[in-house]
């Protein structure tokens, strides 16, 4: 028997935070809202069986942000959050778990306090446990724009998620309201006769609903991010016979290409070992060796792309990097604006945060006899202290 199953939902569209992907899939500092809040719980307990409930459109993008998690697997959400959770327990029933935790996608920084909470008094033998907190804000009561009333805010909570069930309570209770349209599971267990019991939730445990959301949620993980540390890179590599070269993953026409065992683009492989360096996590070559001959002629993209994601996966963030590209020749200005685009895309980074820049050795040098291109780099990297 598994002692607690979780199960995330992750199947609405989320309109209100605005146009574009849905919220679970729109990235904060670098990360899709639902792997962040995935791995708020694993953090918790790596134990936790996940499974996520999500909309039938959105499998790749359900992919992308769960990949190489170990999870429970997915289901298909329905027409309402009820039946949607009523998915999601069929989904895990054959874990036959003691406990379900059910989770909205868009809470991504659930805390330890919180899911204990509810845990503990689950344990206890509570039948539900809703986290919650005391309404503090004056409330009023509105027709038609116009206050009629103020309403009595004492004893009234305003309540989060993960909400805890036993599992075979809840199954029943959610059996036994279909039809009904209720908006959280809390309400599903009084509306079959059931008790619900409050646990202590967290200001920082808020829902992503509108796009003043977001921002809020990106200016608490920036204030995690403390600890700022600045990575550099140099790459050379020299020219061969060719008709093109990459530089700054943009392929470029000229009368020669550059000669190394994979795409050569000398660019991006002094970011990826800026990027490395300020997170000390090696070099280009400890993680992609020239002597195998998996990378030979590999597109360089997948070198900054695992770079990004090894800062990722500390909790941290990239927050500006710079490429300079040393050479003669080919000429680098008419091209700056693409290779800007092309690296922010990469890095997931907004364009104001990529600088690439230009310059020649005045015909002196390797690079001044036209021989071959260097290129330096910079990276600034954000990490939350003891982040490594």
């Amino acid at each position: 028997m598994t002692q607690v199953s979780i199960i995330i939902v992750a199947a609405g569209r989320g309109s209100r935070a605005g146009e574009g992907l849905p919220k679970q899939y729109r990235t904060l500092c670098g990360k899709m809202v639902l792997r962040r809040t995935i791995e708020s719980f694993l953090k918790i307990d790596p134990t936790f069986q996940i499974l996520c409930v999500i909309h039938p459109d959105d499998v790749e993008l359900y992919e992308t942000a769960t990949e190489g998690l170990d999870l429970a697997g997915y289901v298909f959400g329905g027409a309402t959050r009820q039946e949607s959770v009523r998915n999601g327990l069929a989904g895990i029933e054959h874990l036959k778990p003691a406990h379900v935790l059910v989770h909205d996608a868009a809470r991504p920084f659930v805390t330890k306090q919180v899911v204990d909470g509810v845990l503990n008094r689950l344990k206890k033998g509570a039948l539900g446990v809703v986290p919650a907190l005391p309404v503090t804000d004056t409330l009023k009561h509105a027709h038609n724009g116009i206050i009629d009333r103020t309403v009595e805010r004492t004893d009234l909570y305003a309540v989060q998620t993960p909400q805890g069930f036993p599992f075979v309570a809840l199954l029943k209770a959610h059996e036994s309201v279909i039809g009904q349209e209720l908006t959280d599971d809390g309400a599903v267990i009084e509306a079959s006769g059931g008790k619900v019991e409050i646990s202590i939730g967290s200001t920082a445990n808020f829902k992503l609903t509108t796009s003043d959301d977001f921002t809020k949620a990106e200016n608490q993980i920036m204030m995690t991010l403390g600890d700022v540390r600045t990575g550099s890179g140099y790459d050379v590599h020299r020219f061969e016979d060719g008709e093109s070269l990459w530089l700054c993953g943009i392929e470029i026409p000229f009368t020669k290409s550059l000669k190394g065992h994979s795409d050569a683009d000398v660019g991006l492989h002094a970011l990826t070992d800026a990027i490395l360096a300020a997170i000390a996590d090696g070099d280009i070559g400890t993680h992609f060796p020239p002597s195998d001959p998996r990378w030979r002629g590999a597109s360089s993209d997948i070198f900054l792309s695992h770079a990004r994601d090894r800062v990722l996966e500390k909790g941290g963030q990239i927050n500006h990097i710079t490429v300079c590209l040393i050479c003669e020749r080919p000429k680098i200005g008419p091209h700056m604006d693409a290779m800007r685009k092309r690296i922010a895309e990469l890095l997931d980074l907004e364009l104001d945060r990529v600088s690439v820049q230009a310059t020649t050795t005045e015909q002196l040098g390797f690079t001044g006899r036209e021989e071959g291109i260097a290129a330096q780099a910079t990276a600034t990297v954000r990490l939350p202290f003891g982040g490594l």
